[in-house]
């Protein structure tokens, strides 16, 4: 492991005691607290360990990290899925941006959260990855998606997301240092088709939220204030590389 792994993983397991009870949300083939180091962690995923492994291993990623999925999720409300199940601590990488409702997501991590737990969460910063060229995600759009009951990404979430996203000097991720000229990832072609497969109800796979982290900060507080959720920010990082780091915490 590299010192910016070490580092990166020691941010995200900030206040997480390996003698609590945890859960981790799609941790792919890289969880950050796994159980063959003793973490007393649950791990939520889209789907099964052995599927996970098919599908990272035909791309040639090594699979020696994934672990069993306990929970299987298919958009059902949390406590739904995991009964009287509560946790002291929850971490998230890179997940919160994909889900389709964000405040139902961060509801969902409520509910099956200890009075005094922490959520801690790696995001991208949309200045320094392929979000780069697309609005900040607003208040008034997150509210919306929420009443609206949404399931999976709008045809406006499409279509922005398939026009907009760019790489830099030819990646999708790149820090303050990074030169090079921003150059569209998707055609035309493939914004017109993500539209035609949103409106037959498919889900893809889409950055539906776009924050740095004095706009995260902003959303979290307001949507306080309006009480549709009830979490705290206990601290949120400058950006890092390409992302930013953040606990939420449950009174």
């Amino acid at each position: 492991m590299d010192d910016i792994t070490r580092n990166r993983k020691q941010t995200l397991l900030q206040g997480v005691n390996m003698n609590s009870y945890g859960l981790e949300i799609g941790p792919s083939f890289r969880p950050i607290a796994p159980k063959k180091e003793g973490y007393k962690v649950k791990v939520i995923d889209y789907t099964s360990e052995k599927v996970l492994r098919k599908k990272y291993g035909e791309h040639g990623i090594d699979i020696s990290e994934i672990e069993e999925v306990d929970y299987i999720w298919n958009g059902e409300n949390f406590k739904d899925l995991m009964g009287r199940c509560v946790f002291d601590w929850i971490l998230a990488s890179h997940v919160l941006e994909h889900v389709p409702d964000l405040i139902s997501f961060l509801k969902n991590c409520e509910d099956v959260l200890k009075p005094g737990g922490i959520i801690n969460l790696a995001i991208p910063d949309k200045n320094y990855c392929f979000d780069h060229n697309r609005q900040y995600s607003a208040l008034s759009r997150i509210i919306d998606i929420h009443e609206s009951k949404c399931k999976i990404q709008t045809v406006g979430a499409a279509a922005e997301y398939f026009l907009t996203v760019c790489k830099k000097n030819g990646i999708i991720a790149w820090d303050s240092k990074t030169v090079g000229e921003l150059e569209n990832v998707h055609t035309l072609e493939d914004a017109l088709h993500a539209i035609s497969q949103t409106r037959e109800g498919v889900y893809l796979d889409i950055h539906n939220w776009v924050f740095e982290p004095n706009s995260f900060n902003d959303i979290i507080q307001k949507l306080k204030l309006l009480k549709y959720i009830n979490l705290e920010i206990k601290e949120i990082s400058a950006t890092v590389g390409h992302e930013f780091f953040v606990t939420l915490f449950k009174k």
